[in-house]
Parts: C-alpha cells; sequence; structure tokens
C-alpha cells in the first residue's frame, strides 16, 4: 500500500490526483513530471541538490535541512498544518506509551517530520534518542517489521493505522491532545534558480495550489478528498477518522502567518538541539510570499483563512 505514485493528506496532492496542474500547462507543450520518492525528505533533497526538482512539498525537517546544509531553496507556501504522528507496536506488546521506550527498537524515517516529531515527543517524556534503539525505516519497511516483530514500536502517520484495522498493531500514543509543539507542518518549496527563470510558472503552480485549498476547505469536498487521497493506499476510512477533530479549513491554509512562522522558527531550533543539523538560519529571509500573495488577492481569498498568531490562536 506504500509507495505507490501518489500521495495524499494534502491540497498539494489534490494538484496531481485532479490532473488540475498536468491541465494547466497542457496548452503550453509543458509536461509535468511527478516524482515520488520511497526516500522521502533525504531523497528529495538530494534531487534538489543534483537540480532534478523544480518545485516540491515536504516536512519541516527535511526543509530546514536542506536550507541548513546550503540547499538554495525558497519557501513559498503552506502545505499543510499539524500532522500528527502515531507510536504504534505489536497488538499483543506490553508498551503503553512513550516511557516505556527506554532500550526498545523504535522505528522512524530519519531525516523526516516523523523524526523531529519524534525527538519532540521523546523529549516531552523525559527521553532521547540515545535512550531507545532507534531504527530508520520508510513507511513500508517499517510495517513488515511491525508486523514480524523485528522492531518493538514506530513512530509514523497515518497509514500505520491500518495495521491497527487488521488487528497486527496497536495505538498506545498519537500527538492529538497533547502538547501542540509536537505535529509537523509543510510546506512548498522550489529552487531559487527555476523561480528566477520562470517566475510565471511558480505563480501559475502557487495560484493552482491556492485553488486547490480553498476547494478541500469546503465541508462538501472533504468527502471527495478523503476518496482521492485513498488513492495512495492509505484507506478512506483512515484519512476520515484522522481529520476528526481536526479544523481542515485551517489545517489546508496555505498562509504564511505568524502560526507558519514560528513552527518553522521552532523546527530549526529544535533540530540544532536534537543534533539534526549543524547550523542554524534565519527563516523569515528563507520565506518569498509573493506568489501567494499575489494568488490571494487574484482569487479574492485574502480573509478566506483565518490568520494565526504564534501560538496557533486566530488573529484578532
Amino acid at each position: 500500500m506504500a509507495n505507490r505514485p501518489v500521495t495524499g493528506g494534502s491540497y498539494f496532492s489534490l494538484l496531481h490526483l485532479q490532473g488540475s496542474l498536468a491541465e494547466e500547462f497542457k496548452k503550453d507543450g509543458i509536461e509535468v513530471k511527478w516524482h515520488f520518492f520511497r526516500g522521502a525528505g533525504p531523497a528529495v533533497n538530494e534531487a534538489v541538490a543534483n537540480d532534478l526538482l523544480d518545485i516540491w512539498t515536504h516536512g519541516h525537517l527535511p526543509s530546514v535541512v536542506g536550507r541548513a546544509s546550503g540547499l538554495k531553496t525558497r519557501l513559498l507556501a503552506s502545505a499543510s498544518r499539524r500532522g500528527h504522528i502515531y507510536l504504534v507496536v505489536p497488538s499483543d506488546s506490553q508498551i503503553s506509551g512513550v516511557r516505556d521506550l527506554r532500550g526498545k527498537r523504535v522505528a522512524y524515517q530519519k531525516g523526516t517530520a516523523s523524526q523531529l516529531s519524534a525527538n519532540r515527543v521523546l523529549a516531552g517524556y523525559g527521553l532521547s534518542e540515545r535512550d531507545i534503539r532507534s531504527i530508520s525505516m520508510d513507511t513500508s519497511t517499517a510495517m513488515a517489521a511491525l508486523a514480524t516483530k523485528d522492531i518493538d514500536a514506530v513512530f509514523g502517520g497515518t497509514p500505520f493505522l491500518a495495521l491497527r484495522d487488521q488487528g497486527i498493531a496497536k495505538v498506545v500514543y498519537s500527538t492529538k491532545g497533547d502538547s501542540p509543539t509536537y505535529p509537523s507542518n509543510s510546506g512548498v518549496l522550489a529552487r531559487e534558480g527555476f523561480i528566477n527563470e520562470h517566475p510565471d510558472v511558480v505563480q501559475r503552480i502557487i495560484t493552482l495550489g491556492v485553488k486547490a485549498a480553498a476547494w478541500l476547505s469546503d465541508d462538501k469536498n472533504r468527502n471527495q478528498a478523503f476518496q482521492l487521497w485513498a488513492k495512495s493506499g492509505t484507506p478512506y476510512a483512515i484519512f476520515k477518522e484522522s481529520q476528526q477533530g481536526e479544523d481542515l479549513k485551517q489545517n489546508a491554509s496555505p498562509l504564511l502567518d505568524e502560526y507558519a512562522v514560528a513552527r518553522y522558527k521552532a523546527a530549526v531550533a529544535d533540530s540544532k538541539k536534537f543534533g539534526l543539523i549543524r547550523s542554524t538560519f534565519d527563516v523569515e529571509p528563507w520565506i518569498d510570499r509573493r506568489f501567494l500573495n499575489r494568488a490571494l488577492k487574484d482569487l479574492g481569498h485574502e480573509r478566506f483563512w483565518a490568520e494565526w498568531d504564534a501560538n496557533g490562536k486566530p488573529k484578532g
């Protein structure tokens, strides 16, 4: 079910699933090529370093790692907010929570948003990566390893809920309802060279993204979005469950407001604290809001999404 050439969970994925991006550039004779990397964020950064990608989305940690390591990228918009992770263990495991992970074999994909969230959760419960036997695994490998009990636990996203539904595993912790600093955000990024060479193309892509975000934000489209996302292999019911109690409209917001900027600043600081990057950088100069601001204005969506303050509360 993992590693299909499809992904879900964000408005940007709808540009692929609904075919809107390919249709937008068809009249120009421009072919849109989508790439899906089993190696996730680190593989994306490698492709960017070799000028093999122009515009993409990924989570906080790989975005920060790429920028901190010298990749000439710019952050153009938010892609999703408050991405929760789950701690999943075999169904007969004695592990009942995060504190029971000391000395255990715990998987997550290093270099991805899951690693940063896992580090934050561990720290919140008095542990660190040094207190566990951390193993880097992609989603499909970790699913198989959990089923065969070659690992004791995994920190991961919604796809792991399928193992629970199959009776193979159980969820013993979720960032839902815990500290709001634990979940991850993701963004839309592009190479500086691509932006400079093709600003008109970048504008059209971001405008399409804002349209998709507005469509996703409409409650009447929610079930259709889940059905489209289910093409990734994660069942419709799981996407529906994962969004229960969540403000889907605000989570789909493309805004780079105080909240989004604060979360990226925290990601830089936490990545340095946990030893995931060697040097920090200023977030604000990394951001390029030109395309997002124009898209919001052209589409009449300048006040469609509420702006949040740094604490995730609507501004007055």
